[in-house]
């Protein structure tokens, strides 16, 4: 048996202590209700649909680097995580963005199992892709030059 992994790693800038303080309390709440937990009532209603991808922990950055999380994971959660520093950006700073690469691996040579994406979020939207989309496309465009030729591509 394979176990599949994706990780992330980020410091993700906040405005004040207050903020990193909503932060960690509204992450600490949803790790909560992904582990069964009620959702609380004050829970923000952009968060509920993802709230079961909520894969990721969320830590205090290192003070030295002003306020922030180290939000990082190995099991996933992009849903969850793009829709949280979404709902951040709309609260704390608006017109700030942050990018975000992951990579997808596993614990044994499997076809399927490598790649990654990428995702960069601001307060009005989310754009993400994934290495595999990127190849599919790219294979495409080569098949409509030359439809002959076979590809050694596969996910």
């Amino acid at each position: 048996m394979a176990d599949y992994f994706t990780h992330f790693s980020i410091i993700v800038p906040l405005p004040t202590e207050a903020a990193e303080k909503y932060a960690l309390d509204l992450a600490q709440q949803a790790a909560s209700v992904n582990q069964g937990d009620s959702i609380p009532d004050d829970f923000p209603l952009s968060l509920r649909d993802v709230v079961e991808d909520w894969q990721f922990d969320a830590d205090p950055s290192d003070p030295s680097n002003g306020w922030g999380l180290w939000l990082h994971t190995e099991n996933g959660g992009i849903d969850a995580f793009c829709a949280f520093i979404q709902h951040l950006l709309q609260r704390f700073d608006p017109e700030a963005h942050v990018s975000l690469e992951w990579s997808n691996d596993c614990s044994k040579p499997r076809i399927d199992a490598f790649g990654g994406g990428a995702a960069i979020i601001t307060a009005a939207t989310i754009k993400t892709f994934s290495t595999g989309q990127w190849l599919h496309r790219q294979v495409a465009r080569l098949q409509t030059h030359n439809p002959h030729r076979h590809s050694t591509v596969h996910q």
